[in-house]
């Protein structure tokens, strides 16, 4: 692809559309370390959006701003920097690389309308950036390859796009290739294929174009051949081949309309070699992005409906059409408080306007259904930490706004007079659980606080409060997520602490028993008698409690056999040995005796679960952990590993199966121990190089092994 032009966005301006074929919203992925934010940084400062990379702008960072992005030294949000080029705005959306920021990835990929792929030469690739690749070739998302960090001292860009185009497919191609400095190791510039030029950027960026020297022209013929062979391929023009293939010199004007018509349908996709630090290929990647790359009028819409699920017309990027627009990722920053970042599928958002915010139901996170009316303050366009004001935002652009007190990420901001909600995006789910307990009470008013906020800004955060082990428990994707969920809420001012979780755990009798209960008292004048025999047996697992009236001639009187039946169900809650609740277990009342003064509801209801208690002493008691069914999907290559190990789990492996939705890729089916998966998020990351994932679900109680029951019970002794 020619390079047609070096203007730059004017320094320090904020880039402002009103016509959205000016618009490019590219997310940038790729594993961690690839150098995406570096990336980001070169491209500002070379459209001198910001005066120099370096991460600074106006006082405040423009990439990993994120206090705890500092401390992990790796980005761990999404981050949104636009640029102005040739006089089309680029809205770069820098994902973290590091597989616990999912969450952060997906709402990167929800707001783009292209993705370019960073890949590092020195470093090569991970699987999650491969399966990322086919997830976007799934919904035909055009796509570049930027082939980074040349000055690594084990650069190799012959070897990145050989890997590329082994695990992305043949479509991917060089349009450049690196042209070596008189070291023969550096970079100094780009050899064009297309064009057949020379970019030379020994006196710095921007490039002197000129013609290659006679050692460059073997290089570039052969690759050449290659690519325009690639794009004739995915060319509309059915006679192109022909007239090629007998000798005809296709024009370059007709190449590069090609070329970049297959790279917007998604069919073909470029490969760039860049260099951040010394600007190499920077303008080369900026032609891609802003020529080859679709507007957001190219792009398909999300689906959308009335609030009340009513089917509506799918929607147009057409600044007058209805206003419809998502809240990509919501933060909360100390000094301006909630701060959204929005993207504009239709209608023109302006500052003072009164709107309807509308969110999905995801109560099992922590984010129930949700309408409210608000008014929009300002609106922003975002660069890293600063805010820079603008007038207006226009269908298909990207904008912030500050002080919603309503707006979640997922939410939908629509007119007031005609509310609408956007169908969500799939979020996976969190499966990492980690315990935390505020140092006081005022940190547990604190920590509420910070949490509700985390919770709303964080669709891959669930909140649980556990009523039978009564911890505070967050669900995070990862290790990684949870020490970024865990310093931001220190840096909200909580002091708290972690502790080991605990399995709710249930409680049975093992062999039928009988149980007598006498409370008898006198107390200040006034008696309490009650008497009750039952029979107890254990039922099937799941079966629940079951409470059966056999007693006769009145020994019991009718109005006391309910109180029976409410003090033994209160013992089951409560415990028989380990404060865990009973189930699976059925009570006959078959005797009792009652006094025609001292009798009462209290009474009897105490009598009940002394009943109870004293037939737990005969009835073998025994503890039943909770067993979850686990589905786990892996590349098949890793089947044996994740067999052995689920069996080492205690696990039950219960078959496996071909992955319908993945090609090479296994389902195994397994039943194990719920307090064996506690850690096995991360576990499985370790055993399958991040490639492996999984689901849960509660099946049933099963009894615990004998060691471990003794463990919990002296557990609950202490």
């Amino acid at each position: 692809m020619a390079q047609k032009s070096q203007e730059k966005g004017p320094a320090g301006g904020t880039p402002v559309v009103t016509e959205p074929d000016r618009v490019r919203n590219v997310v940038l992925v790729g594993h961690s370390g690839a150098g995406k934010t570096t990336l980001v940084e070169a491209l500002l400062a070379a459209t001198g959006t910001i005066a120099r990379a370096g991460n600074v702008v106006d006082g405040t960072t423009v990439g990993d701003h994120d206090p705890a992005a500092v401390r992990q030294q790796r980005s761990v949000s999404l981050s949104c920097a636009p640029l102005l080029h040739n006089g089309i705005k680029v809205n770069l959306l820098d994902t973290p690389g590091y597989a616990d920021f999912v969450g952060e990835l997906r709402a990167g990929l929800r707001a783009a309308d292209a993705a370019l792929f960073v890949v590092s030469a020195a470093g090569g690739m991970d699987a999650a950036t491969v399966a990322l690749w086919e997830e976007c070739a799934a919904v035909d998302m055009p796509r570049a390859v930027a082939v980074a960090r040349l000055d690594q001292p084990r650069a190799d860009f012959d070897e990145a796009v050989a890997l590329c185009q082994r695990v992305f497919g043949d479509n991917v191609m060089p349009l450049y290739l690196p042209m070596l400095g008189d070291d023969g190791v550096s970079t100094v510039g780009l050899l064009g294929l297309i064009t057949r030029r020379v970019f030379d950027y020994t006196a710095g960026h921007p490039a002197e174009v000129r013609e290659p020297d006679p050692e460059h022209l073997p290089a570039i013929a052969e690759s050449r051949n290659e690519l325009i062979e690639g794009v004739i391929a995915e060319s509309e023009d059915e006679t192109l081949m022909d007239r090629y293939l007998e000798g005809e010199e296709i024009g370059t004007e007709v190449l590069i309309e090609d070329l970049e018509k297959a790279v917007a349908r998604g069919h073909f996709y470029p490969v760039v070699p860049v260099c951040a630090e010394t600007g190499v290929g920077l303008d080369a990647l900026l032609e891609v992005l802003t020529a080859a790359f679709p507007s957001p009028l190219e792009h398909e819409l999300p689906p959308v409906a009335g609030v009340d699920g009513s089917p509506r017309p799918p929607l147009t990027c057409d600044p007058a059409g209805p206003l419809v627009a998502e809240v990509v990722k919501t933060t909360v920053d100390r000094h301006v408080g909630r701060v959204s970042l929005v993207r504009v599928f239709s209608g023109t958002l302006r500052p003072d306007l009164t709107v309807h915010i509308s969110g999905h139901g995801m109560a099992e996170r922590g984010h129930p259904d949700h309408d409210a009316d608000e008014r929009v303050g300002h609106i922003y366009t975002p660069l890293g930490a600063s805010l820079r004001e603008v007038t207006l935002c226009v269908a298909g652009d990207i904008c912030a706004i500050t002080k919603s007190g309503s707006a979640e990420t997922g939410d939908t901001i629509s007119a007031k007079d005609d509310p609408l909600l956007i169908a969500p995006w799939e979020m996976p789910e969190p499966l990492l659980p980690v315990a935390i307990v505020a140092r006081s009470r005022a940190d547990e008013d604190a920590l509420a606080r910070n949490l509700a906020r985390l919770v709303a800004g964080d669709p891959t955060l669930r909140l649980e409060r556990n009523p039978e082990t009564h911890q505070l428990v967050l669900w995070c994707m990862g290790e990684a997520h949870a020490d970024v969920v865990l310093d931001r809420l220190r840096a909200g001012g909580v002091e708290l602490d972690t502790e080991p979780v605990r399995v709710s755990l249930r409680e049975t009798l093992t062999v039928p028993a009988k149980g007598h209960g006498r409370h008898v008292k006198q107390s200040g004048g006034h008696g309490q008698y009650a008497v009750c025999d039952i029979e107890v047996e254990p039922l099937p697992r799941g079966s629940g409690f079951e409470f059966v009236d056999r007693v006769v001639g009145g020994a019991v009187p009718h109005n006391y056999i309910p109180s029976v039946e409410k003090g033994v169900r209160a013992q089951l809650e409560r415990g028989l040995v380990a404060g865990h609740p009973v189930v699976d277990l059925r009570v006959t009342l078959v005797d009792g005796k009652a006094h025609s003064v001292d009798s009462s509801d209290a009474a009897f209801q105490t009598a009940g679960a002394l009943a109870l208690r004293d037939a737990a002493e005969r009835g073998q008691p025994a503890l039943l952990e909770p067993i979850d069914e686990v589905t786990v999907r892996v590349p098949d290559g890793s089947v044996g590993a994740v067999m052995g190990d689920l069996s080492g789990r205690r696990g039950r492996v219960l078959g496996t199966e071909p992955d319908p939705d993945a090609e090479g890729r296994t389902l195994v089916r397994a039943e194990v121990p719920a307090t064996e998966l506690l850690r096995y998020a991360v576990e499985l990351r370790s055993m399958t190089a991040g490639t492996g994932t999984f689901r849960r679900h509660f099946v049933r109680h099963d009894p615990m092994p004998a060691h471990l029951a003794d463990q919990a019970r002296k557990e609950h002794t202490t």
